[in-house]
């Protein structure tokens, strides 16, 4: 087996990962922006946001995340945005966010503001001893 080293994005590593978003941009059948465009993105992507890598001897995968508070507890989280694996001004292009089906309120508000639902997904949560197994694991 390869071995597989995981770290945080380095700018060092912005010309191997514009290869794998553009990689998974294709995969999804989806629009992506010329190759400077997404270097660009890259380096200028906001503060916030995060980018857990996986490299062998190139980028074999990815992982992009921002920070949440509060959580349960009031302590902080993260919010898995986008997770891959390779075969202009602070601009977005998706929100994305969930909400407690139970709460009924919400959702029509959410539904209001033009939101589509997207039935296909499901949401996870790891936290407190099970949270603390994985990190043990790395």
């Amino acid at each position: 087996m390869t071995d597989l080293d995981i770290g945080f994005f380095e700018l060092a590593d912005a010309e191997d990962l514009a290869s794998l978003l553009e990689e998974m941009q294709a995969y999804y059948g989806v629009f992506c922006p010329p190759h400077e465009a997404v270097l660009e993105g890259i380096r200028s992507r906001p503060q916030a946001s995060e980018i857990l890598l996986a490299k062998t001897d190139r980028i074999v995968g990815m992982a992009a995340f921002g920070a949440s508070y509060p959580g349960p507890g009031l302590k902080p989280g993260f919010f898995l945005k986008d997770l891959y694996v390779a075969n202009a001004e602070r601009g977005f292009g998706r929100i994305d966010w969930t909400a407690a089906r139970s709460n009924e309120r919400l959702l029509r508000f959410y539904d209001e503001l033009g939101g589509d639902r997207k039935e296909d997904r499901v949401f996870y949560r790891l936290e407190g001893e099970r949270l603390k197994v994985l990190a043990a694991k790395a």
